[in-house]
């Protein structure tokens, strides 16, 4: 649970980085940058023992997803947000991970599609009297759940992926999934003409790619991918919401976005509702949160914890 607090914390800041400083480089180009600085990290750990040419693929499309298309996603949609509705915006993913999970277990649940109905209405009480137009508003909230939508299911693939390989280290094969993800934004940014922010970097902009990539990006996923390992998906999907509030403060007070206070938290009460309702449902239905796979891999941490 640590892993997923401390990269909770690191994100909060992000949010407000990129509205009030990269706005102004091709959402592309600053995707592929964050992609980038994050291989280091990772590099000079990976290994190919135990990796079969079917693994590293499946490792690498992962990446692809999970980190390649979601920050394409996620950087756009700045475009046409603020910073505090982009991190508001990310409130669904609980719904996401609950959905893939429970899609993976061949069970579905049509409660959670409620919730994510009544998340829209609270993103439309916040934004109601606010100058921002009505395209720019779904076109943002498009792109968020979108993003959601790759993160949601690249923990869930990562986590049933490790599942059935428990001999692999995640540190030895996490820069296969970045090496995906660079793949990936260098196609994108190709097709967004995004060389061109080339020219038009300043000092100020490498600082914070630079933050934001091997930080952020690079430390912050590695930390979250790992505490999701050993966490069930109904406390992976609340902890996904830790950074929100934080976010949210941190874009309103230290990088001065305005809104309505009023209708951000009711609002945002109403989409903290759809989450915990969507939570209570599942609870009360009974069913197992836990797949075959993670409680294998809880098995084992707990073996190792008592061994210690």
């Amino acid at each position: 649970m640590i892993f997923l607090i401390t990269a909770s914390l690191i994100w909060a800041f992000s949010f407000g980085l990129v509205k009030g400083h990269l706005t102004d480089l091709n959402s592309s180009f600053v995707a592929w940058s964050r992609v980038l600085l994050a291989l280091p990290v990772f590099l000079p750990f990976l290994r190919f023992r135990f990796l079969s040419i079917r693994l590293a693929t499946h490792l690498f499309f992962i990446g692809m997803i999970q980190y390649g298309l979601l920050y394409t996603c996620y950087i756009k949609a700045f475009q046409y947000l603020d910073g505090y509705q982009v991190a508001l915006f990310t409130i669904l993913m609980p719904i996401y991970v609950t959905l893939f999970d429970d899609l993976y277990q061949r069970k579905m649940k049509w409660t959670n599609l409620g919730m994510a109905i009544l998340a829209v209405l609270g993103a439309a009480i916040i934004e109601y009297e606010k100058g921002i137009s009505l395209k720019h508003l779904i076109w943002g909230f498009i792109l968020m759940q979108l993003s959601n939508l790759c993160f949601a299911w690249g923990q869930i693939e990562y986590k049933r992926l490790r599942g059935k390989y428990t001999h692999l280290d995640d540190k030895e094969v996490y820069a296969l999934l970045f090496l995906g993800a660079f793949i990936l934004t260098t196609f994108t940014t190709t097709l967004a003409n995004g060389w061109s922010s080339l020219f038009d970097i300043t000092w100020t902009h490498v600082g914070i790619l630079v933050f934001l990539g091997t930080i952020a990006t690079g430390l912050g996923c590695f930390l979250w991918n790992v505490g999701a390992l050993t966490t069930h998906a109904g406390a992976l999907a609340v902890m996904n919401n830790i950074k929100i509030p934080l976010a949210v403060l941190i874009s309103l007070t230290v990088f001065g976005e305005e809104t309505n206070i009023l209708r951000l938290i009711l609002g945002g009460s109403v989409m903290v509702a759809a989450v915990l309702l969507s939570e209570y449902f599942r609870n009360k239905s009974g069913e197992v949160v836990l797949s075959k796979e993670t409680e294998e891999i809880l098995t084992k941490e707990t073996e190792k914890v008592r061994d210690q």
